[in-house]
């Protein structure tokens, strides 16, 4: 069975390295090689920095997506009056510092902001 995994797990790889070469990430290759090329990477298989650029807008949508939820908890934790139809949120430093700080990333305010 441990061959029969390995197989699917081969066609698989193969799969998504194929459907890569099709795929055009939200972050644009010319913006992921910028970065990479400070960071001191350099790599000219296009398929590596779409790889980096799918990555990268995984871990930004997760953050989101985690901020989402904190506001949400946020605003049901406040006694609206509204209707669930009527219900807008809105992404705030607060939420998103949150869920970035569960990441590993701390974002604060600088000072000179109220």
């Amino acid at each position: 069975m441990g061959e029969n995994n390995a197989q699917i797990g081969g066609i698989r790889l193969a799969q998504f390295i194929q459907n890569i070469d099709d795929y055009t990430p939200t972050i644009p290759d010319d913006v992921t090689t910028y970065h990479l090329n400070r960071a001191g990477f350099d790599t000219t298989d296009p398929r590596v920095i779409r790889l980096i650029s799918l990555t990268s807008q995984k871990f930004v949508s997760d953050i989101v997506g985690d901020a989402m939820q904190q506001c949400k908890m946020r605003s049901s934790s406040q006694n609206n009056k509204k209707g669930a139809k009527d219900k807008q949120y809105c992404l705030t430093m607060e939420d998103l510092a949150a869920a970035a700080n569960e990441y590993g990333i701390h974002i604060k305010k600088p000072h000179y902001f109220s």
